[in-house]
């Protein structure tokens, strides 16, 4: 794969130095699985089936179990990485097999939210506005891992947005976890309101983010060429 082409980037929700720290303190389990042979793939399974496993917790209304699992989740999300790149074991394989499940276990996850607001965790009167809310967070955060990587499918890095997957997963896990769905699911509501909103803005700041670094990467391989072209440098030169 090319290498790819790297511009200051945008700044997210979560400061880089907190994520860091945290994948300091993960550290040490990640380097215990190395320890015992556990593979990347075995962890990222593990993850896709907590996520799953939270899908279902919301779906039945078991609000609180469903934040602490999509958290712990988030966690495996974290040590599968830490531990491709720690013991070596990075594949394509790998990385395409994360990247599935990944979609996989948001699909089921807002699909169980989905499933809460019509078994009657939707607040009076705005069960199909809560049901349509879902979906189309769904469809944003679908598409802001899309943009990504297509973007760097075409060689460009693309991080930016302030609901990339860590921002998503502790915005919805942490309030579940500490305050269930809130007085008459109120809560939850509000935040299928903010995910469906942020993630569609962070879809039209990754689609910006590419055309601006494509054109300014045009524009610099334009340059390049004008300069190389027979006689024009000497050109340049005399009229200075």
């Amino acid at each position: 794969m090319e290498a790819l082409i790297t511009f200051p980037p945008a700044m997210n929700v979560i400061p880089q130095v907190v994520k860091d720290g945290f994948v300091r303190a993960v550290g040490p389990i990640a380097r215990a699985f190395i320890r015992s042979g556990v593979t990347p793939n075995t962890i990222t399974t593990l993850g896709a089936l907590v996520v799953a496993g939270s899908a279902v917790a919301f779906a039945y209304g078991e609000i609180r179990i469903a934040g602490l699992l999509l958290l712990c989740s988030g966690v495996l999300d974290i040590l599968d990485g830490q531990v491709a790149r720690q013991g070596q074991k990075m594949t394509t394989f790998g990385a395409f097999y994360d990247s599935t499940l990944d979609r996989v276990g948001e699909s089921l996850l807002f699909g169980g939210i989905a499933l809460y607001f019509l078994r009657g965790g939707a607040p009076t009167g705005r069960v199909e506005l809560s049901v349509g809310l879902a979906t189309a967070a769904l469809a944003a955060s679908l598409l802001v891992s899309y943009t990504r990587a297509r973007a760097e499918g075409l060689g460009l890095e693309c991080k930016v947005g302030i609901a990339a997957r860590a921002e998503r997963i502790l915005f919805l896990g942490v309030p579940t976890l500490f305050f269930g769905a809130g007085r008459n699911g109120w809560l939850l509501f509000w935040i299928v309101v903010v995910l469906a909103l942020a993630t569609t803005i962070t879809v039209v700041q990754r689609v910006v983010h590419v055309a601006r670094i494509t054109r300014e990467a045009s524009g610099e391989a334009t340059a390049r060429k004008r300069d190389t072209l027979p006689g024009h440098a000497s050109v340049l030169r005399k009229g200075r």
